[in-house]
């Protein structure tokens, strides 16, 4: 049988195969030879005379042959598996000793030189016994020299099988001259050839194995290599489309990014994240056949204009179609500029007649227009740009896809999902330079408790040199809507522009808008050694904000100095300027820190803006100065829990959504982000919900009733302070939430698909201050 299998198994080269069933017939023919050894011993009829003779000496020559066989199969690895081109001279040695052995064979046993046969026919050892086993054994030691000297070019197991089969037999000899009438040589010859089989297919199925990998990784590679060609064309094309109009630099890679965030967050896998990826990157193809003065003109478009601008998706779509094998990027080009109540373009598509891949980038699409610089305008504030996409919902935007991105600008609290100017980015080679002071200030650079490290260099201007003054660089510390400053009253107004102080590097200071500035010397500088200058610095600047406190330390090569600001409350953001008169300001580097500073490393010097001095109810009162940034701990969720509290708005609240939420939780301890902390839901006051996990499916109803007089005067009614009532039921993986407040009556059905221990519940939101909170069974 395992000839035959060696004869069918491909996998092992031609010539060994045959070598291999050669040495396996061999076996065979000594299994049977020994076997009918043992029958026929003692027969005395005519029969049995010829059988024990016959069978004896068949014993001796199969297990010759077989030693022959396993030098040739041995020779055969030398030259394709080792390497060698020519055999090793024992191995011909080898074959001599097997021919010299052969003949002393055929002469000897005649002559009763190695076993004779009694009266009772049975075999009997010679006195020659002892010879047969010499030469085969020298053949077994000269084999294994071979093997061992070329050990390490051959593979684990053919190395294994090969010691085994030279070594194993040595013993077996040994041991077969004192037990007689066992054939332990015979048995293991044949079961080291049967492993010799084995080893060989193992090892040639792993070659096979190694040879699939390799062939299979290449084809990665190649397919690597092919999506990084597709990606470096389609962002290369991008590129040169955004570069048709000077006011959407970067468009098509940020669309990309929004519209897999869209579509990563609403379920979408792997691959459909990908694919939209790269749709969205050439939705905008189709602008390539539209004039560049069309694109660029500065006023607003006649209508043979517009009408030629609309014709951009259809162009796409035109381009693109022809890259059959990825038809998606064309479905994108065509549909993007759909609106979901119809009223959109090429084709007047309503609702989910719109590709669903054109409805996420339709979505991503206007949030970067809204977010970035145009001709006519700066990049609109964060909470404007959001209440765009509210009042888009259901009617240019898709909602489900549209409340995605809400979600996504809510967790963006910096508000980093934004065109930046390379000015703005202040790194590497960027230069500022400022004329008369205040003339011009940066961007604003937003401080939080993770540090800011700014190191600059100081160009003065040729009068200026001449002159004889030394022009200092200057910060200002502010708040602004859209992290700017701005000078005329009305954009004041609009961007809720504050100025808090400004600060110089020789200890000068001017408190604006801060409730106290407080400066000081550094005198021990070593203990500033991680933000020291270098060679290539004049100054470093070093600013961080923990609650309501900003502390600013400016280090140059003479005097090191630090200011810590009180701002207006906690609530407010604190943005960096940099100013300058008469001179250039170069950016070395800017970088912030991975850590944030702990309570109490800026020393207070203005007492806390609370709006929670009041008495407590069952647990403590929270004050929520931004999204999330404070939490109650987790309320175990039981059916009829009803939880009661008084909200009231921040002042610097000004959206529908600086309001309480609701999250919903688990984790082992009952604290949010505790340990295996897992948040199900989050519900807010106003009416939106959040799943997220995807374990959970979420519905929520916002209805108004009579009473509900307009946002406006519901925000006004929040500031002013009111009391809340929430009731939780909750039955096997289902809970209902609901509650009013100001006309807004909000129900909402969660169901949890799995299996969650215990369930919390913790009031949280954004700009709000929760109080007199008290929990009850009802």
């Amino acid at each position: 049988m395992l000839a035959f299998l060696v004869l069918l198994t491909k996998a092992i080269p031609l010539k060994r195969r045959f070598i291999l069933m050669a040495m396996e017939l061999c076996a065979m023919f000594l299994l049977i030879a020994d076997r009918y050894c043992y029958i026929y011993r003692g027969d005395i009829s005519d029969l049995g005379y010829w059988m024990v003779r016959i069978c004896n000496f068949a014993v001796y020559l199969m297990t010759l042959f077989i030693l022959v066989i396993f030098n040739l199969y041995l020779g055969n690895l030398c030259l394709n598996e080792v390497g060698l081109k020519v055999l090793p001279k024992r191995m011909r040695v080898a074959h001599l000793l097997a021919a010299v052995d052969f003949i002393i064979l055929v002469i000897g046993i005649p002559g009763g030189l190695f076993f004779t046969i009694d009266e009772q026919n049975r075999y009997q050892r010679a006195e020659g016994f002892f010879i047969s086993y010499i030469i085969p054994l020298v053949i077994h030691l000269l084999l294994l020299t071979v093997i061992w000297q070329y050990r390490n070019r051959l593979t684990k197991g053919v190395r294994l099988s090969l010691i085994l089969f030279t070594g194993v037999p040595f013993f077996a000899s040994l041991g077969q001259i004192y037990a007689y009438g066992l054939s332990l040589t015979n048995i293991t010859l044949v079961g080291l050839v049967v492993l010799l089989y084995i080893f060989s297919l193992h090892d040639m199925n792993n070659a096979v194995e190694h040879a699939k990998e390799l062939e299979i990784n290449v084809l990665k590679e190649e397919q690597k290599n092919a999506e990084m060609v597709f990606e470096q064309t389609a962002e290369a094309l991008a590129s040169a489309i955004d570069a048709k109009d000077k006011y959407t630099h970067g468009h098509s890679r940020r669309v990309a990014e929004y519209s897999r965030a869209i579509a990563k967050a609403s379920g979408k896998n792997e691959k459909e994240c990908r694919e939209i990826y790269y749709t969205a990157l050439l939705h905008d193809v189709g602008k390539i056949g539209v004039a560049d003065r069309i694109i660029n003109k500065e006023g607003k478009l006649t209508k043979e204009e517009f009408d030629c601008i609309k014709e951009h998706p259809v162009i796409g779509k035109r381009i693109l179609s022809s890259i059959s094998k990825l038809p998606y990027l064309s479905i994108g080009a065509n549909y993007h500029h759909e609106r979901y109540d119809g009223k959109g373009y090429p084709e007047g598509l309503k609702g989910e007649d719109i590709p669903t891949i054109a409805r996420i980038i339709a979505v991503a699409d206007a949030y970067d227009a809204m977010s970035s610089k145009r001709s006519y305008r700066d990049p609109l504030p964060q909470q404007k740009v959001r209440e765009e996409l509210v009042k888009g919902m259901g009617t240019q935007f898709d909602p489900l896809f549209a409340k995605e991105m809400l979600h996504l600008i809510d967790v963006d609290t910096e508000y980093e999902m934004k065109e930046r100017e390379e000015v703005s980015q202040l790194e590497g080679r960027n230069e500022l330079k400022f004329e008369e002071f205040r003339s011009s200030v940066s961007e604003g650079i937003l401080l939080t408790p993770n540090s800011t490290l700014i190191r600059l260099r100081v160009k003065e201007d040729a009068s200026d040199k001449k002159s004889g003054k030394h022009k200092l660089p200057g910060i200002l510390l502010f708040d602004s809507l859209d992290a700017r400053t701005h000078i005329s009253d009305n954009k004041k107004d609009e961007m809720l522009y504050l100025e808090y102080a400004e600060l110089w590097p020789d200890g000068r200071h001017t408190c604006i808008g801060a409730r106290k500035v407080e400066p000081g010397k550094i005198e021990d500088r070593s203990a500033y050694t991680d933000i020291d200058r270098t060679k290539d610095d004049d100054y470093v600047i070093e600013a961080v904000k923990y609650d309501d406190h900003v502390r600013v330390k400016i280090i140059s090569e003479n005097d090191a100095r630090s200011f810590i600001v009180a701002l207006q409350d906690s609530s407010r953001y604190a943005y960096l300027g940099i100013m300058g008169e008469h001179c250039t300001i170069i950016i070395n580097e800017l970088t912030k820190s991975d850590e944030e500073i702990k309570d109490g490393e800026i020393p207070r010097i203005a007492e806390r803006i609370s709006y929670i001095n009041v008495p407590e109810g069952d647990i403590p009162n929270i004050q929520v100065d931004g999204w999330r940034t404070a939490a109650t701990d987790g309320i175990r969720v039981t059916d009829g829990l009803n939880i009661t509290f008084h909200t009231m708005s921040l002042p610097t609240a000004r959206l529908v959504w600086h309001c309480p939420s609701l999250s919903f939780f688990s984790s082992l301890d009952g604290h949010v982000n505790g340990k295996g902390y897992r948040e199900l839901c989050l519900i807010r006051m106003d009416g939106e919900s959040w799943e997220t996990d995807d374990n959970v499916d979420d519905t929520i109803q916002a209805n108004k009733s009579d009473d509900f007089e307009g946002w406006e005067k519901w925000k006004a009614k929040n500031k002013q302070g009111l009391d809340c009532s929430v009731l939780i039921r909750m039955k096997d993986n289902k809970i209902i939430v609901t509650t009013e407040n100001s006309g807004i009556s909000i129900r909402n059905d969660m169901v949890i698909n799995g299996t969650v221990d215990d369930i919390y519940v913790s009031l949280t939101g954004d700009q709000c201050a929760l109080t007199n909170i008290k929990i009850k069974q009802t």
